[in-house]
């Protein structure tokens, strides 16, 4: 049986729709795939910060972030799975700042109570030249006194400028 040159092109024209399925699921917008989780709390064209939030074996489908900074708002516990399948479970502290580099993953909060984070994720430069040179993890509750607001009309902000 002689093989037709259309059975070539068609193998092709299939691995170029599988390897374009796959980066899209790959980039998924996590508001998107959980909308009942991410609150875009701001966006613009150089951050986006996102407020998350998951209840004890609640599952987040795949979807993708760029580098970030996260802050813990409750003590967390995840486990997440890559594309690939490896699966790896991490912890956060209320309290804690980390950065992540670009990821796409799967999410299960495998923690107590209800996990609380807010995320800032990087756009354009910025994205790109911040995982060279961020630092993995700051503890926040030892650099600045707990946030408490002195009334319903006051609000108290900290702000971290790390130079460095």
């Amino acid at each position: 049986m002689k093989n037709s040159p259309h059975v070539g092109r068609a193998a092709m024209l299939a691995a170029l729709v599988l390897v374009f399925a796959a980066a899209t699921v790959m980039a998924q917008d996590p508001v998107k795939v959980a909308p009942n989780n991410f609150k875009v709390l701001l966006e613009n064209d150089q951050v986006r910060v996102l407020d998350f939030h998951s209840k004890h074996g609640e599952k987040i489908g795949m979807h993708s972030h760029p580098n970030s900074a996260y802050y813990y708002i409750s003590g967390t516990k995840t486990k997440f799975t890559s594309p690939d399948g490896k699966v790896e479970e991490r912890e956060g502290t209320a309290g804690q700042a980390a950065w992540r580099d670009a990821e796409t993953h799967a999410s299960e909060y495998i923690g107590p109570g209800e996990s609380h984070v807010v995320l800032v994720e990087l756009k354009g430069k910025a994205a790109k030249a911040a995982s060279k040179a961020a630092p993995r993890y700051i503890l926040i509750s030892e650099l600045v006194p707990p946030l408490r607001p002195q009334s319903a009309d006051i609000r108290t902000e900290h702000v971290l400028n790390q130079t460095g």
